[in-house]
C-alpha cells in the first residue's frame, strides 16, 4: 500500500501549501481554478481560461504541477493534460518556460506559476518550441497556426466538470487544527521576465503531427481530482467527525515526525 506523498513532505512545506492553496481558492486568479487532492499536495491541478482575442479563447485547459520531495528549493513539473497547439507546451503535455526551469526561485509561489503558464498562452515563444510544427508555423504563417490552435480548442478544450468549492479551504483548515505553528518565509512573488526555457527537452511534437488527434488522457482528474476525506464535503460536521479529524490530523503529525 503506497504512503500518502504528504507524508514526505515537510511539516513546513505542508503548512505553506495548506496557506497558498486556500488564499488561492478563497481569491483565485483571473482565468485560473485550482483543484487539490488534500490527501496530497504534491499534485496541484488547474483550469485555466484560454485568454479572450488568442487562438485558445473559449477553451477550459487542465494542467497539474507536480511538486517533488525537496519542493520549493526545486521547481514543480508542469504539464498540460488538455490537448493543446502550441510551441511551448510538448506532445506529452510538459510545459517548457524558464520560471520553471533556470529562473525558478524558492519565493515564487503557486499564484505566481499559474499566472505564468497563462500568460504564455497570449505570448508564446517559438524561438524554443517543444512543439517545432506549432513553432515554425507560427513564425512564418500566423494565421494557419492559429487556425490549428482553434481547432484542437473546439476539440479537446471543452469545460470540465468543476473542482468542488470550498473543497480547499475546509481541508487546509482541518489540517492545521492542533498543529504547531512552523516559521515559514512567506512566498512573496518575484517578478521574472516571462521566458521559454532555453532547452528543449526530447520528446517534442512530431512535425507531421495532424490537426485533429485523440485527446490526452486525463484519467483520475474530472471525477477524483478533488478527492476530500467526508469531513470536507460537510461543512455540518458532528462532534464525533471532529473527534476522528483530530485523530487523523494527530496520525499525520505522527507520520511527519518520523521523517
Amino acid at each position: 500500500m503506497a504512503m500518502a506523498t504528504n507524508e514526505n513532505l515537510p511539516p513546513n512545506v505542508i503548512k505553506q501549501l495548506a496557506k497558498e492553496l486556500k488564499n488561492l481558492d478563497e481569491s483565485p486568479p483571473e482565468g485560473i481554478q485550482v483543484g487539490v487532492n488534500d490527501d496530497d499536495f504534491s499534485i496541484i491541478y488547474a483550469d485555466i481560461e484560454g485568454p479572450a482575442g488568442t487562438p485558445y479563447e473559449n477553451g477550459v485547459f487542465r494542467m497539474k504541477l507536480l511538486l517533488s520531495h525537496d519542493f520549493p528549493h526545486s521547481p514543480p513539473k508542469g504539464y498540460f493534460l488538455t490537448r493543446i497547439f502550441h510551441p511551448n507546451i510538448a506532445s506529452n503535455g510538459e510545459i517548457c518556460v524558464n520560471t520553471l526551469k533556470k529562473d525558478w526561485n524558492p519565493s515564487l509561489g503557486l499564484r505566481h506559476v499559474l499566472t505564468v503558464v497563462r500568460c504564455l498562452l497570449i505570448e508564446p515563444f517559438p524561438e524554443s518550441a517543444l512543439n517545432e510544427q506549432a513553432g515554425k508555423m507560427l513564425l512564418e504563417n500566423y494565421e494557419e497556426y492559429a487556425r490549428h490552435a482553434r481547432i484542437y480548442t473546439g476539440i479537446h478544450a471543452k469545460p470540465k466538470p468543476k473542482f468542488k468549492s470550498g473543497a480547499i479551504s475546509e481541508s487546509t483548515t482541518a489540517l492545521n487544527v492542533d498543529q504547531k505553528s512552523v516559521a515559514v518565509g512567506a512566498a512573496v512573488p518575484v517578478q521574472s521576465p516571462l521566458a521559454p526555457c532555453t532547452t528543449a527537452s526530447k520528446g517534442g511534437n512530431s512535425q507531421d503531427q495532424p490537426a485533429a488527434v485523440g485527446p490526452m488522457h486525463e484519467t483520475g482528474v474530472s471525477g477524483s481530482v478533488v478527492a476530500p476525506t467526508a469531513s470536507t464535503l460537510k461543512k455540518d460536521v458532528g462532534l464525533a467527525k471532529v473527534q476522528a479529524d483530530k485523530k487523523k490530523i494527530d496520525a499525520r503529525k505522527k507520520s511527519l515526525k518520523r521523517l
